[in-house]
Formats: C-alpha cells, sequence, structure tokens
C-alpha cells in the first residue's frame, strides 16, 4: 500500500465514518416505510464505522491519483 494512500485515508476516515453513518441511519428511516425497524444512532454508527473503512481507502485511492495526474501536468 502506499503510504501516501495510507495517510490520506487515516485524516479522512472521521469525515468517511460520520458521512456512512448518517447515510445508514437515514436509509434505516427509508426502511422504515417499508415495515422495517429503524436502527439505533449507536448502531448506525458502528455499521458506518465499519462500511467507512473501504470507502474512505478507495476514495483516498481517487485522491493520491488525482494529485499524480495534477502533478505530471504541471510545467516544471
Amino acid at each position: 500500500m502506499n503510504p501516501t494512500v495510507l495517510k490520506i485515508t487515516v485524516l479522512l476516515y472521521p469525515l468517511g465514518a460520520g458521512a456512512m453513518a448518517i447515510n445508514v441511519f437515514f436509509l434505516s428511516l427509508l426502511g422504515s416505510w417499508l415495515g422495517l425497524a429503524v436502527l439505533s444512532t449507536t448502531a448506525a454508527i458502528i455499521i458506518g464505522s465499519a462500511i467507512a473503512v473501504p470507502l474512505t481507502w478507495l476514495f483516498a485511492r481517487h485522491i493520491k491519483s488525482l494529485m499524480d495526474e495534477a502533478d505530471e501536468a504541471a510545467p516544471d
């Protein structure tokens, strides 16, 4: 694994975990329209934190590729 991607992942993880926790909670609210149970905030945070690990890593890889592309396009 690229050390830069790892650093970006660690820095962005709190943002990703929070965003995923909110998304999971809102998805459970939508599921309540279908008769499913609404998740507690604790459950949403736990599930969102777990989902955020691979998604934040993928996003960090994307950010690193954009950084590499910008470096190649920059005039010397």
